[in-house]
């Protein structure tokens, strides 16, 4: 499949929204029940790092980094988010969005990136491991979920995380 990887624009929001929606219906993504409105998903999410795979006008998956904390020594760290189309996993664009995350986050200093993933998610588990991700810690029944499949249900979190080599070493 011929894609490029491209900075997130605000009219992306559309598709990328309809993949957040796919990720969600997975039960596997998020504790979310439906992705956010633009204005609020804009707030919670770095400037930096937010990408898309397209392909022609299409919006195969995207990335993104929202910080974990407001504190300033914590300025540093960011939690990835990731999601690929239906049609379009397994293809190499996971992988291709989240090095190309790794890159531009590291060039704007970004030190340590985390993913909170459930155990369930082992596609998601082996992505982030293969760029350098390692499990930290496992979250016991974090949350109880609130739609789909596991409705009422507490989940366990893994947190994986990637100290950069080039970014904060001095």
């Amino acid at each position: 499949m011929n894609y490029t990887i491209a900075r997130m624009e605000p009219n992306d929001w559309e598709q990328v929204r309809a993949i957040y929606q796919e990720g969600i219906s997975t039960g596997n993504a998020t504790f979310d029940p439906e992705p956010p409105d633009w204005d609020t998903w804009d707030a919670s999410h770095l400037p930096a790092g937010r990408l898309v795979a397209r392909a022609g006008e299409n919006i195969l998956g995207w990335v993104a980094l929202s910080p974990v904390s407001n504190r300033c020594v914590y300025a540093g760290i960011a939690e990835v988010s990731l999601y690929v189309g239906n049609t379009s996993r397994r293809q190499g664009i996971g992988s291709s969005l989240l090095a190309t995350l790794i890159e531009s986050s590291e060039k704007a200093g970004i030190w340590s990136l985390e993913a909170n993933i459930f155990p369930e998610n082992e596609a998601s588990m082996a992505l982030a491991r293969r760029h350098g991700f390692r499990e930290v810690g496992r979250r016991e029944k974090l949350g109880k979920m609130t739609f789909g499949e596991y409705a009422g249900i507490w989940r366990d979190v893994l947190l994986m995380e990637r100290r950069s080599k080039v970014a904060g070493t001095n």
